[in-house]
């Protein structure tokens, strides 16, 4: 009965018309995901026994860290205040940088958005970057402002933000609190008045947009889809245009937000799709399509995977999911980035790995991606934040004030140069108050060149990079210096040289394991003591000349970490 008593709640043939699609996008920690909570158990979707913080973030890293990683949606049932029962179709997203192209998707699969902004810290960077995101899918924005219940709260000033910064009338905003369950109702209200009924379709043509999947181990690949026009049921042959393949549907359905089946989902529905997708698995890169990997193999380091993220965030979740789930043991090198490499020949290469460079005596230009970011800082450290972004071989582009303590940093920075520490140093210089959003802004020209390493003289690809040209030589003496601490002492001399092209930047020895071979004379002529030292010198040349430096696995890992 408990089963039966749940799934009333979903209206499952209801007119287009009384259908909305809307998601919640915000910067992180701004209350989204309590919100959500909040407007799942105002419409009874969820029962009072069920309930529990986080009702939509069902992984366990995502309660861990009080984060949204995955777009969760779920179907509710609206009754207004004018008596019409609607339907509602949220789509929680996450709220960090690294997963905006979760944002993204889940922007395509709706009409409208809730925009969340918390009323003590206002305004911030991501909600600037996904209030773009959504004015560029032609979104309707419906303005909350949360948490208003706090003793820091300044809500006029919030309004002020709105309007300045995002051009959205003040008037438009919701004061709500959704810890306290206030301004819920007027927030359901103004999702059925402001946002727009899905498109009435022209045709029974079946259109869907498939926008998220996950992998079930005993049901196969579950898509979650949009559906634009005609109908899914099951039975029903689709076809995939990505891979241009057929399938057959073997069940369609809606989250409440547990998945229940369906007879079928209708035009403007979202709900999720089972086919006969095992076989595609490898080509659809389930569950999250932003992560792309190649095989590779290392002489350093073995066979491994070179794989593509977001972000530091979206690397970190990647690598703690890949443990937890399937329990494999991670070493994790330096983060790079992709080069366009211009020719000589008029060729365009693009190169991920250093070791993948061309002869420079080929290279005509070497390009490297370049990002806008949105730094928000307070006022009183604009001048560590320009010395940060200037360390960073970073372009100001202009200042925007958004009240009397904070401000605005547009900018343009490598992407090379913020993968790494960039976050975490303007949290530290600001003390945990500023925040940044970056988008990419296409590739520029710069003096890049390929630093080696050569050890005993031979170049060790592992740690190979490409850096700046100013930069080169004092990375270069760091790297040799951070190596001659983890080689193991051999019986010759070992030479660790940083290189450009021919040239040495760098060197360090590794000094030779001695023996005292004078130690057994007593005494005599001196010639005695120089003949057995000259020998040792001798066969310590030989050695040097046949033997291999085997180099550990940690040294490795210690010198990338240096990176």
């Amino acid at each position: 009965m408990t089963g039966t008593a749940r799934t009333r709640i979903v209206h499952r043939f209801m007119s287009i018309a009384l259908t909305r699609n809307f998601c919640i996008i915000a910067h992180i920690d701004h209350g989204k995901t309590t919100l959500s909570d909040r407007l799942l158990e105002r419409t009874g979707t969820i029962h009072e026994r069920d309930k529990q913080d986080q009702l939509l973030d069902s992984m366990d890293l995502e309660r861990e860290r009080g984060i949204t990683i995955k777009a969760h949606p779920v179907a509710m049932r609206y009754t207004a205040k004018s008596g019409e029962k609607y339907r509602l179709n949220l789509l929680d997203t996450p709220g960090h940088v690294d997963f905006a192209y979760e944002v993204s998707r889940s922007l395509a699969a709706c009409e409208g958005a809730l925009l969340i902004v918390d009323a003590a810290q206002g305004v911030e960077a991501q909600t600037v970057a996904n209030v773009h995101l959504a004015h560029k899918q032609g979104l309707t924005i419906v303005p909350v402002i949360n948490k208003i219940d706090l003793p820091n709260a300044d809500v006029p000033s919030v309004h002020r933000q709105l309007e300045e910064i995002l051009a959205i009338p003040a008037e438009e905003a919701i004061d709500a609190s959704a810890k306290m369950g206030i301004g819920i109702e007027e927030i359901l209200e103004a999702i059925v008045a402001r946002i727009p009924a899905p498109a009435k379709p022209t045709d029974e043509v079946l259109r869907a947009l498939v926008f998220d999947s996950v992998f079930d181990v005993y049901r196969g690949v579950v898509g979650y889809v949009r559906v634009v026009s005609g109908k899914m049921q099951h039975a029903q042959a689709i076809k995939l245009m990505r891979n241009d393949a057929r399938y057959e549907l073997k069940e369609v359905g809606v989250f409440t937000p547990k998945m229940y089946p369906q007879a079928r989902l209708n035009a403007g529905d979202v709900g999720y799709f089972i086919a006969n997708l095992k076989a595609a698995i490898a080509k659809l890169r389930l569950n999250d399509s932003a992560f792309i990997y190649t095989p590779e193999s290392s002489v350093a380091l073995g066979f491994g995977f070179r794989c593509g993220f977001l972000g530091l965030l979206h690397m970190e979740i990647i690598q703690e999911r890949l443990r937890r789930e399937y329990d494999m043991d991670i070493i994790a090198t330096s983060p790079s980035v992709i080069y366009e490499i211009f020719t000589t020949r008029g060729e365009t290469i693009l190169v991920d790995n250093p070791a993948h460079l061309p002869d420079p005596s080929i290279i005509d230009e070497i390009r490297e991606p370049i990002v806008k970011a949105y730094v928000l800082c307070p006022n009183e450290n604009i001048g560590d934040i320009l010395q940060l972004i200037l360390e960073k071989r970073g372009l100001m582009d202009h200042t925007e004030s958004l009240d009397t303590r904070r401000v605005m940093l547009h900018c343009e920075l490598p992407l090379n140069e913020i993968l790494v520490d960039f976050n975490d140093k303007i949290k530290s210089i600001t003390r945990g108050y500023g925040s940044m959003d970056y988008e990419h802004s296409g590739y520029r020209a710069a003096k890049l060149v390929k630093l080696d390493l050569l050890v005993n003289g031979e170049p060790v690809d592992a740690f190979s990079t490409i850096v700046h040209r100013d930069r080169a030589d004092s990375r270069g003496r760091m790297l040799a210096a951070k190596l001659k601490e983890v080689i193991p002492r051999q019986l010759y001399q070992v030479a660790i040289q940083a290189a450009i092209g021919g040239k040495i930047i760098a060197r360090e020895s590794v000094s030779a394991l001695r023996k005292n071979v004078t130690a057994k004379c007593y005494g005599g002529d001196i010639t005695r003591k120089r003949k057995l030292l000259e020998k040792q010198k001798e066969g310590k040349k030989r050695m040097k000349s046949i033997g291999k430096i085997n180099i550990p696995q940690e040294a490795f890992i210690q010198v990338l970490k240096a990176q």
